[in-house]
């Protein structure tokens, strides 16, 4: 079985979201197909700018070939559109202006996967909300399978997506929340598929006392880790954080892992340590009370499964869907809808270190039954042989 992996970024330098995933699984179903990646030659998700200046490279042992952006996207022009698109009535040429901009504007990665098409029995397209995705789906619906990484937000409902949805062979789902979300957008319950998600693997040992003392923690913390910003619901985390504080004079610190691009509050005990290695990250989660998950907007949160696979609790923004379902489901995690929520549930997993110790059993248990990358795989094998069944 020889599966293409389509994806707007990869590269071990790329540490989150849909493009980790995508190297994940190309990785650990590398062991059961020929497996290739085609991608793009960007690293900066904002621009697209080119980065990367081999075409044809392997990372990991995966083959992968890179495709020039022809246009870094430009976030004013892009804000532009998508701002005119969201809130007046407007073309299905508007949408696909949208798209355009969007990005990463890559026909040589089109035109290529139709040249290329004979040569595989799969391809399988990262997030639906691409240039990479929208144009490689429509030229080879046949051959395709969407992991779309969708989450609740605006641009789901643009008109352009509703067909899109219903033209692949399948779909590998993050979450029954997404697949619920796309099947009530487009009505595409014919297109068969499975709630996947993604696995992940923890270090076989982690050390909370290394952790402390290497960034001079002394106080009882809650952590949050991932890209700092307002879409990731950082400011309401910061305002119902301090808040707790003044309230309380709890001694709980909030530690912040992860890439800034929102002004970090001037407060003692909110401390910003940046961009930590892996050891770093899981020796931090280790040792804090619970994890943050404030976002909005989520298609699975990989970071949460991994607080999960390590017995920690989780405490998520329940305006989330995904995060909210997860944690119903899991029965691992506490989650708020205001600040009254977020007081009570956060002063909860303070002070119940049994409450604490049976939700982190919870979602371990949870992990083990879901994301494993036994599980994972053995579904995406599934998948494939149901498509060949019905060939």
């Amino acid at each position: 079985m020889r599966v293409c992996f389509v994806v707007q970024r990869y590269g071990l330098e790329i540490n989150g979201g849909a493009e980790l995933h995508c190297r994940w699984v190309a990785e650990h179903m590398g062991k059961h197909w020929d497996v290739e990646v085609l991608t793009t030659q960007a690293y900066d998700y904002v621009t697209w700018a080119n980065h990367y200046p081999e075409t044809e490279t392997e990372v990991n042992g995966i083959p992968v070939r890179r495709f020039p952006v022809d246009r870094p996207r430009s976030p004013e022009r892009f804000g532009r559109i998508q701002n005119y698109i969201l809130e007046n009535e407007h073309r299905e040429e508007d949408e696909l202006d949208w798209l355009e901009e969007e990005g990463p504007l890559v026909p040589s990665l089109i035109e290529h996967v139709r040249s290329v098409e004979s040569r595989f029995d799969y391809f399988i397209f990262f997030s639906y909300r691409y240039y990479h995705s929208f144009y490689g789906i429509k030229a080879i619906p046949g051959k395709s399978i969407l992991v779309p990484t969708a989450e609740r937000d605006p641009v789901v409902h643009l008109r352009i997506f509703r067909d899109l949805f219903r033209l692949p062979r399948a779909f590998v789902y993050n979450s029954y929340e997404e697949r619920a979300m796309i099947q009530g957008l487009s009505r595409n319950e014919a297109v068969p598929g499975d709630v996947v998600g993604v696995g992940t693997e923890v270090p076989s040992s982690y050390d909370e006392a290394r952790f402390r003392a290497k960034f001079a923690v002394e106080a009882p913390y809650v952590i949050y880790v991932g890209r700092i910003d307002e879409n990731k619901g950082c400011h309401k985390l910061f305002e119902h954080f301090l808040r707790f504080k003044e309230e309380t004079g709890s001694p709980v610190q909030l530690l912040l892992v992860g890439n800034t691009i929102l002004p970090i509050p001037d407060h003692p005990d909110v401390r910003h340590l940046g961009f930590l290695s892996e050891q770093d990250k899981f020796d931090g989660i280790a040792g804090s009370h619970a994890l943050m998950m404030p976002s909005f907007y989520e298609s699975l949160s990989m970071v949460t499964l991994e607080a999960w696979a390590m017995g920690k609790p989780v405490l998520a923004n329940a305006a989330c869907d995904v995060l909210h379902g997860q944690c119903r489901r899991s029965n691992g995690g506490l989650f708020y809808e205001d600040y009254a929520e977020f007081r009570g549930a956060l002063a909860l997993l303070l002070d119940d270190a049994a409450l604490r110790e049976a939700l982190g059993r919870n979602g371990r248990a949870y992990f083990d039954a879901n994301y494993t990358w036994d599980v994972i795989e053995r579904k995406y094998l599934a998948i494939v042989a149901g498509l060949e069944g019905r060939s």
